[in-house]
């Protein structure tokens, strides 16, 4: 029989901190909730402490936009679950800024390199074609003979990674480009470049926001960027 031991045991207290999508500025008034039923709040340090069951799923709230459930189980660390989460605005400030036409850059690329992007690392492959000697299907020699050249693989595959490197680094640069960053921070130089170093986004969210997403990352970053160097008492350069 359970026992009221037994389901105390089987709770227990998960703690963390909640932070803007900069990963930087924590989110004070996020709803913290179990499946169970308990919830809390962050603080103004973003922090939280929930106690869960261990067969509980948490997830979190803000402005009623919730996050995925995360269940408790699969935590490894519940003395310091962080998250980050993009707290959306309504709007961004009407920006057009006029680029290279990406796409037609990306198709173009992929078609100059074609034999590289299409390489694929040699394995023994079995060939339908009957040989000379009236054999049906075998092992394809020519792949057999392509096992072997093992600094020719080395180098297609290394070339390869290069460039989907390259095309990724790029559409990082097309959507988190100079122009459209100056628009919406009115930063200049020195500390546009500064800022858009130490803020690049990764590729994965390059590919997954979309263009409000994207641009309240910008603003969060740059509230976060402008806050330390007024702590550290340097002036920003903006635009004129």
């Amino acid at each position: 029989m359970f026992t009221l031991t037994q389901a105390i045991a089987q709770r227990y207290p998960i703690s963390g901190t909640v932070y803007d999508i900069t990963k930087k500025t924590p989110v004070e008034g996020v709803s913290v909730i179990s499946t169970s039923g308990n919830g809390t709040f962050t603080d103004s340090l973003g922090h939280y402490t929930l106690t869960v069951n261990a067969s509980d799923s948490i997830y979190f709230s803000y402005l009623n936009k919730p996050t995925p459930k995360f269940a408790v189980a699969g935590i490894t660390n519940t003395m310091g679950f962080d998250i980050s989460i993009l707290r959306r605005v309504g709007e961004l400030p009407n920006v057009f800024v006029k680029q290279r036409n990406y796409r037609k850059d990306s198709i173009q690329n992929r078609e100059d390199y074609a034999r590289i992007f299409n390489y694929r690392k040699p394995g023994l492959r079995f060939s339908t074609d009957p040989t000379p000697g009236g054999i049906g299907a075998g092992i394809d020699i020519n792949e057999l003979i392509n096992v072997f050249r093992f600094r020719k693989n080395r180098s297609m595959l290394a070339f390869q990674d290069r460039l989907i490197k390259q095309e990724q680094d790029k559409f990082i640069d097309y959507r988190f480009s100079k122009g459209l960053v100056r628009k919406l921070t009115k930063l200049d130089t020195p500390d546009l470049e500064d800022f858009m170093k130490e803020f690049r986004p990764t590729y994965e969210m390059a590919v997954g926001y979309n263009d409000l997403e994207l641009g309240q990352f910008m603003i969060e970053a740059f509230k976060y960027y402008a806050g330390q160097k007024a702590k550290q008492g340097i002036t920003l350069h903006y635009m004129q």
